[in-house]
């Protein structure tokens, strides 16, 4: 392996951190020998932290409606081919007690920027669904609000915030939202989110149309530098209703490496091995675990729904019962030497 290369992994393994050009020279010069040392550092420290343990946390994908028009993503406001729907509070609780039953102890509720959800209605789900199950966490994946309505869901039970900065560069992040979207304000979202108190995911696609070895090394640097208690990223998967739709796919290759950086950056981190990593390969989902990552976040959402909500093409797992996709989950985990664990799965801390 070139001295260069070694020093830079071997210094990111000790100091977990690095600059800016260190990065965007790690991604530039990556070799399958960088990989594996990477890899082989990134698991150790996980190992460190979290043993082999997988957190599961159950995704409950409650609206398909979006007033945002982002060039990349398939429930985009002008997706007129998109089968919108709405569940209902009811429905919603209903996917908490069979998740429940099954041993998730961590919802996830993530939809498009709905405006029917108002922070009143959103308030009542929250505390409903914590009344019912106070020994779980419940994390919002809703997208941009002001700080006053992140502090009333906050205040409501949300533990959790999930807010994927798309990209940490300005220039990148214009070509892939329209004007009136901002990327200053995206940023001071995710600061309002940590000030208030939740525990924070930002997070990135890999391979978006436009992205550079210097853009990924921002993202890098901005996650060293935010610290958040959640990353995820996922390769980037055209939709066929989307100005991108002829843009090539990231790969599982470049983001299990990028996982393995993000993981020595921040030992403690909650990474998760995403849908979109199993979507692009068949045993992508495990590749990411064996790169470092230790969450994975299975539908919960009601049979019906599941194929409406596609961010991307070919999504995985729609067509599976919550049980099914758990068991199966569960089996695929356990045959590469992990398990899956019930429990909230907060963020361990301390000095790693």
């Amino acid at each position: 392996m070139e001295e260069k290369i070694k020093f830079l992994i071997e210094k990111l393994n000790n100091e977990h951190s690095l600059e800016l050009d260190e990065y965007e020279y790690l991604i530039d010069n990556r070799t399958e020998t960088a990989r594996n040392l990477l890899k082989s550092l990134a698991v150790k420290a996980r190992k460190k932290v979290y043993g082999n343990s997988v957190y599961i946390r159950g995704l409950i994908e409650f609206s398909n409606i979006c007033k945002n028009n982002c060039y990349y993503c398939g429930i985009r406001r002008d997706n007129k081919n998109c089968d919108r729907y709405r569940l209902t509070k009811d429905q919603i609780l209903e996917c908490t007690y069979e998740g429940y039953d099954l041993g998730f102890r961590t919802f996830v509720l993530q939809s498009g920027e709905d405006s029917y959800f108002t922070d009143e209605v959103l308030v009542d789900i929250i505390s409903s669904i914590k009344q019912k199950h106070p020994d779980c966490a419940i994390t919002l994946s809703i997208g941009e609000r002001n700080k006053e309505s992140y502090k009333k869901l906050f205040n409501a039970g949300a533990d959790r915030f999930l807010l994927r900065h798309e990209t940490a560069d300005k220039e990148h992040y214009e070509k892939l939202h329209p004007t009136e979207m901002s990327f200053e304000h995206r940023m001071q979202n995710l600061q309002d989110l940590k000030e208030i108190g939740y525990q924070v995911g930002c997070g990135f696609m890999v391979g978006s149309p436009y992205q550079t070895s210097k853009t990924l090394a921002k993202d890098l640097k901005f996650i060293e530098e935010f610290s958040p208690e959640m990353c995820g990223i996922g390769p980037f998967i055209p939709h066929n209703s989307t100005p991108f739709k002829d843009n090539m796919a990231g790969t599982v290759e470049l983001t299990c490496y990028l996982l393995s950086i993000i993981r020595l950056i921040k030992p403690n981190i909650l990474l998760p091995a995403t849908t979109a990593l199993g979507t692009i390969e068949e045993g992508g989902r495990e590749a990411g675990i064996l790169s470092g990552a230790n969450v994975v976040m299975p539908n919960l959402s009601p049979l019906s729904v599941r194929k409406k909500y596609a961010l991307y093409n070919n999504k995985i797992c729609t067509g599976e019962e919550s049980a099914q996709c758990r068991t199966c989950l569960e089996q695929k985990i356990k045959a590469i030497g992990y398990e899956i664990v019930t429990s909230r799965g907060d963020m361990k801390e301390g000095n790693f």
